[in-house]
């Protein structure tokens, strides 16, 4: 997963959370703005009563009784007034109960004791709890409809957010490691940030890829060499052995051992011919303007290999399309992609057994499959059986270990897939795709 998309569910999952959160304390938190604000209006309407009576004074409400009260038509609010012994200075907010007309209703009621006229007043003035709780309802919901835009549009500018920072970082991946092949492309220009984190890492990034090059052109170019100066001290050795062999004193107890020796060099400069080989085509010595018909090239190897397929009384089932043209080709190098691939194939498949060679168009894509009839590939091995010296476990067969090595590099020179389908003990089927 891209750290893009691990930072918005981390986002979005913790603002999730606090929603949640507030979701649940909603209820509470109306509940205490809703007794803040009807204690503010019981204080403004106390204020009100004590202009009102400093104005009119007292005897106009009380008119001779004493005591006086009124509460409105719905009896959601009540003032009442009535001389006390209390002395001043008394002032409380409270839920209580109060009989008005044979009903007992709950009320948010704010008592104060005042003087008026050389006498002390108690006035109480009140508002039903009904009245309060229904505004509690509508201003929940007004505030999770307002959080939950608040919350969405918070997301929307944190992923864009996001995306803009992290936007170089993916430039910087896509363009220093998205096409990780040697050797390393470092000419692109550097990326432009002005987060410095990003810019240490595209430059150590750079540096490594740098090192990496330099140490595997070095390596490429002490294979050539060494490739090279070997095949002189190696043909010489082989000259002279041929004419060891042909000399006529040469006693038969030695024809043997020269004859193992003999077999001994050809396999070294057969590896050293294709380390050479791999080394041309890692630096990219040959062109691509052929178009060639597979068809025709399989026939040229199959010519080459048949009297090994004859020796091993093998059964060989081709199906290739003859018409079929691969542009962009080399066609020596396409020779000996098959050859080594077939050779392979009719190495490691068993006495009587059969080779098949067919070819398909699938999803775009131009397939052709050399099946063998051998003990197969052991499934943890098929990722490594195209490196360099690498010989399976399955593999008691002399070789080099450098064929499939050499497959390998054609087919990334050709722009060519190869993959490989095997079970232990069902033979092993490999696929070359070619672009159409």
């Amino acid at each position: 997963m891209k750290l893009s998309a691990k930072l918005t569910l981390f986002l979005g999952g913790s603002k999730l959370l606090i929603a949640l959160l507030f979701i649940f304390s909603l209820p509470f938190l109306v509940g205490k703005i809703a007794s803040a604000y009807t204690n503010a209006q019981l204080r403004a309407q106390k204020a009100e009563v004590l202009k009102s009576i400093g104005k009119n004074g007292i005897v106009y409400y009380l008119q001779g009784e004493t005591a006086y009260g009124s509460y409105t038509m719905l009896k959601e609010e009540y003032i009442s007034l009535e001389e006390t012994n209390r002395s001043t200075g008394q002032d409380t907010i409270k839920d209580s109960q109060r009989l008005v007309e044979q009903d007992t209703l709950n009320y948010r009621v704010l008592s104060f004791v005042f003087r008026h006229g050389g006498k002390n007043y108690l006035a109480e003035i009140g508002k039903t709890n009904k009245s309060i709780v229904a505004y509690n309802r509508p201003l929940q919901r007004f505030a999770l409809y307002l959080f939950c835009g608040l919350i969405l549009l918070s997301m929307l500018v944190d992923l864009a957010v996001i995306r803009r920072l992290l936007a170089p970082l993916g430039h910087i991946i896509r363009k220093r490691l998205g096409k990780a092949e040697l050797p390393f492309q470092t000419g692109a220009p550097s990326e432009t940030t002005g987060t410095s984190d990003f810019r240490f890492l595209e430059q150590a990034i750079l540096k490594l890829q740098r090192q990496v090059n330099e140490a595997f052109l070095k390596e490429r170019e002490f294979t050539a060499n060494a490739s090279h100066e070997f095949m002189t001290p190696i043909s010489i050795l082989q000259s002279k052995m041929e004419n060891l062999l042909n000399d006529e004193a040469l006693s038969e107890s030695l024809q043997p051992r020269l004859a193992e020796m003999m077999q001994s060099l050809e396999r070294l400069k057969k590896m050293c011919t294709s380390l050479l080989l791999i080394s041309r085509i890692d630096n990219e010595q040959f062109s691509r303007t052929d178009s060639v018909a597979p068809a025709l090239v399989l026939t040229e190897v199959l010519e080459d290999i048949s009297h090994r397929i004859e020796q091993k009384e093998m059964t060989l089932v081709t199906a290739i399309d003859p018409a079929r043209q691969i542009t962009r080709m080399n066609k020596d190098l396409l020779f000996h992609l098959l050859y080594n691939l077939i050779n392979n194939a009719v190495k490691f498949s068993h006495r009587h057994g059969t080779l098949h060679i067919y070819d398909e168009l699938q999803r775009g894509k131009y397939l052709l499959h050399i099946a063998d009839a051998g003990n197969g590939i052991p499934a943890e091995e098929q990722e490594q059986i195209f490196e360099r010296f690498r010989k399976g476990s399955n593999n008691s067969q002399p070789g080099s270990g450098l064929g499939l090595a050499l497959v390998k590099s054609i087919a990334n020179s050709m722009d060519i897939g190869i993959s490989v389908r095997s079970e232990t003990g069902k033979g092993a089927t490999f696929s070359l795709s070619f672009p159409v």
